[in-house]
């Protein structure tokens, strides 16, 4: 049987097998190792050039890549769109079609737009990866989140895991829910509904209207930020209130029939989706998430550049 590959691209978590997620997942143990070296350095990308273009304001994703970058040795670029021709009207387009006859390798892209990094990679030749495309799907966030689970309770299959608050606009959720179901966890979602997808049922996830109901099923709560940046009017009564009704408080975790671990992808809004104790309580493996964040992009970008299973010994890599 040959072994899995990912392609040319990474724009989703919904378009890949479950050999190919694992494949990163297991790419990316070994890779956790170089992040605690003294030299946090290893040889597989050197040669390559990556550029991280984010139209989107962006601080824990963009640094993890670049830190990603750095560990493998490429030489990376940023474009924020503020301060470039995007700002000019510049389109999608002719912006990757100037980088890209600069010989670029790789392009991370985040975009308010859903599709925007499929629109992208279906136009240049270099390898494209979506760091966050509108509310379609952000793949890297759910595979490091799919790594922390492992690392947790050392297997994914049967564990039931609850997404948690503002669903309707989150793309972590999305690729959350297409990478835990092809591992073989149960999903629900939680939370008000007006921030539900109704048909989210048809993915194959229950939907679990109260957060002590969620909490009392779940062996892990990913807990997701309210993205009020991306609302209108008339969600939520107010911050205030979706905390009493949906907050996930110490209170509520001490009345659960297990410990659950607590997953957050930040940024987080404390006092409102999570209380802080719980955020920085014996249950939060927020800090994980952002440790394996690096770890899984390292893998991301190894195997999007065709790289083996020889990287320690400084091979990895094509040379195109």
């Amino acid at each position: 049987m040959t072994e899995p590959t990912l392609g040319k691209d990474l724009l989703g978590l919904e378009g890949l097998t479950k050999a190919q997620v694992e494949l990163i997942l297991d790419t990316a143990e070994p890779f956790k190792e170089v992040s605690e070296r003294a030299i946090k350095k290893v040889p597989a990308l050197r040669g390559k050039t990556i550029v991280n273009l984010f139209f989107e304001a962006s601080t824990r994703t963009r640094i993890s890549f670049e830190f990603a970058e750095k560990r493998l040795s490429a030489d990376t670029v940023n474009v924020a769109a503020s301060g470039s021709s995007v700002s000019k009207g510049e389109t999608l387009v002719d912006t990757a079609r100037n980088l890209e006859a600069m010989r670029i390798d790789m392009v991370v892209i985040r975009h308010g737009s859903s599709g925007a990094a499929k629109f992208l990679a279906d136009r240049i030749r270099s390898n494209v990866i979506n760091a966050g495309d509108g509310t379609h799907e952000h793949p890297t966030q759910g595979l490091l989140d799919l790594l922390t689970l492992r690392d947790r309770f050392g297997k994914i299959e049967g564990l039931k895991v609850a997404i948690c608050g503002d669903v309707l606009h989150s793309r972590v959720a999305r690729s959350n829910i297409w990478g835990l179901l092809k591992l073989g966890a149960e999903v629900a979602v939680c939370g008000p509904a007006t921030l539900i997808p109704p048909q989210v049922v048809e993915l194959g996830v229950q939907i679990i209207p109260r957060i002590e109901d969620a909490i009392a099923w779940a062996d892990a709560l990913n807990i997701l930020r309210l993205q009020l940046e991306r609302m209108q009017a008339g969600f939520i009564p107010s911050l205030r209130e979706y905390n009493r009704v949906f907050g996930v408080t110490r209170e509520r975790l001490a009345r659960a029939p297990k410990e659950l671990a607590i997953l957050h992808p930040g940024p987080m809004n404390r006092g409102v989706e999570i209380d802080s104790d719980v955020a920085d309580g014996p249950h939060s493996v927020i800090l994980p998430q952002v440790t394996n964040g690096v770890a899984v992009r390292m893998a991301v970008l190894y195997l999007l550049a065709g790289g083996g299973p020889d990287w320690r010994s400084g091979g990895g890599g094509d040379d195109r």
